[in-house]
């Protein structure tokens, strides 16, 4: 048997009394002060809006442990905003500030709402509104205050463990991604005894037979609809179909870059007019010009009169190097090995978390249903 359900054993085994918030916690509502953005003296306090911290600011409205409540503007009705805060802050009025008070623990509070479902004490029509007479009512478990510690401990380790390991499984991946940048520069930086030619005279250009369909037009499917950054919908047939090479035509990702201007696409797919299709003879030859293009600076072929555009006409004049086809086969088969080793810990990282984060609900969702006293 456990602490908790020791505790539980000894100090509530017929149940749990669960009352109205407004007799077990004290509401710091009237000390609430909003600031305009224009107005705020900048400072280390933070000031605390509905659902985040909004600023940082000199003052404080509120001392001590707290939890806040989003009054209005919740991103969600079904994930209503809970935070939890201690120490001085300060807070504008699109939050209720709340304190557990005699038989209740803060800490513990902010554990059960981040439980509660809020909707049926909402009111307003398209801006949801949590009004401070209807948060009074919601009612509130009170085990005795050794069981709430003894949750608040299990929950709260459980929450820095899940943190220590989205921390470690961060860093690795930064770590991994700074050693495949550096192997892919040194791999695709070439001397002067590696001729550099136009990308136009190693890649054949499909861009003629795209075809744009605007999305009401659309016919839904299971072929992918490429658009500059990738796939943006799927749709019921195709004009493609093979092993090709898309690269971005238009659109800010070309000067920002925060995701891959060229990336491969195979199999039966549909291209709009935002992605020039290339087509080329072999895997290594296709793959190689992809890194490549990924690794340098195309700023000077990039037009950006109304909005950033590589035309096809600039695209096929950007000079690439062509070593052997030994030679792309090497590289490509070392990249090759890093991209997927950094895609597989790209693609564990928020999994891994996404399991820690269901496992922490489901346990928390456990140890804070309480069956009712009488009930």
């Amino acid at each position: 048997m456990s602490k908790l359900d020791q505790l539980i054993a000894e100090l509530c085994p017929d149940g749990v009394e669960y009352v109205l918030l407004e007799n077990c916690c004290d509401i710091e509502d009237n000390k609430r002060k909003p600031i305009k953005a224009s107005e705020r003296e900048k400072g280390d306090t933070p000031y605390y809006g509905a659902n985040n911290i909004q600023d940082y600011v000199n003052g404080y409205t509120h001392d001590g442990e707290c939890v806040l409540i989003a009054e209005d503007g919740s991103s969600s009705l079904d994930d209503y905003s809970i935070q939890y805060v201690f120490g001085k802050f300060w807070a504008n009025n699109h939050v209720h500030v709340v304190k557990g008070k005699d038989r209740l623990d803060t800490r513990f509070m902010f554990h059960y709402l981040t439980t509660f479902n809020f909707i049926s004490y909402l009111v307003g029509g398209t801006r949801a509104k949590l009004n401070k007479a209807e948060m009074l009512k919601i009612p509130i478990p009170l085990p005795p205050l050794p069981v709430q510690r003894e949750i608040v401990r299990i929950l709260d380790n459980f929450t820095e463990l899940t943190a220590e390991l989205t921390a470690e499984l961060t860093a690795e991946l930064t770590a991994r991604k700074k050693q495949y940048e550096h192997y892919r520069n040194e791999l695709l930086t070439f001397g002067e005894d590696v001729p550099m030619v136009p990308l136009g005279i190693v890649a054949k250009n499909l861009d003629s037979k795209r075809k744009p369909v605007t999305k009401g037009n659309r016919e839904a499917g299971v072929y992918p609809y490429y658009g500059a950054s990738g796939i943006v919908d799927y749709v019921s047939d195709y004009i493609f179909d093979g092993d090709y090479l898309l690269v971005s035509e238009d659109g800010a990702n070309l000067v920002a870059r925060v995701t891959p201007i060229a990336f491969s696409a195979s199999g039966k797919i549909w291209v709009n007019n935002h992605a020039h299709v290339l087509q080329f003879e072999t895997y290594a030859e296709r793959k190689f010009i992809e890194y490549y293009l990924n690794m340098i600076d195309i700023g000077r072929f990039i037009s950006t009169a109304a909005q950033p555009k590589l035309t096809q006409d600039n695209l096929n004049k950007i000079p690439v190097p062509a070593p052997t086809i030994e030679e792309q086969e090497r590289i490509v088969a070392i990249l090759d090995k890093f991209d997927a080793l950094t895609t597989d810990i790209s693609i564990g990282l928020p999994a891994e978390v996404a399991a820690r984060q269901k496992q922490y609900e489901y346990y928390r969702d456990k140890l804070l249903t309480f069956k009712e006293v009488g009930a």
